[in-house]
């Protein structure tokens, strides 16, 4: 089976999504499936790789014919669309798509990823907002089109989300669309790269010049804004005042697609700026970007994890769940609507955003109290189970297998 996928930038070092697709794409391999990449020009050049093509410059509506040449020229059994604002620039052109590919005659099954759903819709500024709502509630209780994504997905054959709370909200506005609607849960960003613990936790405190009764606080992920470290690093000051062992180690880089040349530039100086005007120089690191390995073995050589993201966590967090993997016991900030599996296990230790008082007791918590971090790793680790890749890949293979032989029955009628 040989599979095209469309990410928007294939980026995967910044972008999340684009890492997603590319961990699927290795998983997928490994179960006899190949793929092609279609994506913009210069995102192609970068990744310099046969399988990753150019097919526009961009996601306007004036790079969609050149797409459509490309899908049409690129043999595949399944078309697979990974969609999330972001990553296509937010324009919405590519939700013209599968209809402009069914209009020219294309028979292959779409597939498409929801990543996001629930928070864009279209509100143009030439078409009186009255009608503009009618014509999107007209076309969407048809199966026609829908308020948000257009006909990204009403012209697929089938749907994942990534989310539960997506998948909720499509299934309310698409009721007829319930049996091509899917729910696979996202995998960590990062694999454990087996290695011993205590060789791990030597290691890395011998890289950082840290005493071997060093705690180390881990943060993981893209260092951005949102992500609450603004939060963070005040706290930590008030921590290291009444527990001077500790350490904060902040792995990750801050160029993505979210924040990227000068802007991450300049966000990358002003965390220095402020890790130095709070006196945190020496029991504060900032990695920047490093390889997966790197990333795996400075988790394995943590005590703790953090997640103090300013809208709360969710398990479409990669990062969190990477965490979950290396068995770190986390401490992270509550959504208003928290997934049931964080709240009803007790995995986390939970706190509200923007409060570095609350934040400063629960690092203080969980540093004080071996049996709390006992407990909090042994229900991540359990909990991490139910996100391995290889389950997600087997999913995605069921279903690319029954779009197959949905279209191939259909196509057999239609000829009858």
């Amino acid at each position: 089976m040989h599979i095209v996928l469309i990410p928007g930038s294939y980026q995967p070092d910044r972008c999340g999504v684009a890492h997603y697709t590319a961990r699927l794409r290795t998983v997928l391999a490994e179960r006899g499936v190949t793929s092609t990449v279609l994506t913009t020009h210069a995102a192609a050049a970068v990744a310099s790789n046969p399988t990753v093509v150019g097919a526009g410059h961009a996601w306007q509506l004036t790079d969609l014919l050149p797409l459509l040449q490309a899908i049409r020229s690129t043999p595949a059994d399944v078309l697979h669309i990974q969609h999330a604002a972001g990553s296509y620039g937010f324009q919405r052109a590519i939700f013209l798509l599968p209809w402009l590919l069914r209009r020219v005659g294309y028979r292959q099954p779409i597939v498409t990823t929801a990543h996001e759903y629930g928070w864009w819709e279209w509100h143009p500024n030439r078409i009186p907002p009255r009608l503009l709502e009618w014509l999107k509630q007209w076309g969407q209780q048809r199966g026609w089109w829908d308020q948000e994504d257009g006909f990204l997905l009403t012209g697929s054959n089938a749907i994942i989300t990534t989310n539960a709370n997506a998948k909720t909200i499509i299934r309310s506005r698409l009721p007829q669309l319930g049996d091509r609607l899917h729910f696979i849960p996202i995998g960590a960003n990062v694999e454990v790269v087996p290695i011993e613990r205590s060789l791990a936790q030597a290691q890395l405190r011998q890289q950082y010049g840290w005493s071997t009764a060093t705690q180390v606080i881990a943060f993981f992920g893209f260092l951005h804004p949102v992500k609450g470290l603004e939060t963070l690093l005040p706290a930590f000051q008030q921590v290291v005042q009444q527990a001077p062992q500790a350490r904060l180690l902040l792995i990750g880089g801050v160029e993505s697609l979210a924040l990227r040349g000068e802007d991450a530039q300049r966000y990358w100086q002003q965390l220095h700026q402020q890790v130095a005007d709070l006196g945190l120089t020496h029991s504060v690191k900032l990695t920047g970007y490093v390889d997966a390995a790197t990333a795996s073995h400075y988790l394995s050589g943590a005590d703790i994890g953090v997640l103090p993201f300013n809208h709360g966590i969710t398990l479409k967090s990669g990062s969190l769940l990477t965490l979950f993997a290396h068995r770190l016991p986390t401490i992270a900030t509550r959504k208003e609507q928290l997934d049931a599996e964080l709240d009803d296990r007790h995995v986390i230790h939970l706190v509200p955003p923007r409060d570095p008082a609350a934040l400063t007791q629960a690092l203080l918590t969980v540093l004080q109290d071996a049996a709390l971090r006992d407990r909090l790793s042994q229900r991540a680790a359990s909990l991490a189970q139910r996100f391995q890749w290889e389950t997600i890949a087997r999913q995605h293979l069921e279903i690319y297998q029954a779009v197959c032989r949905q279209t191939n029955r259909d196509y057999s009628v239609a000829k009858g």
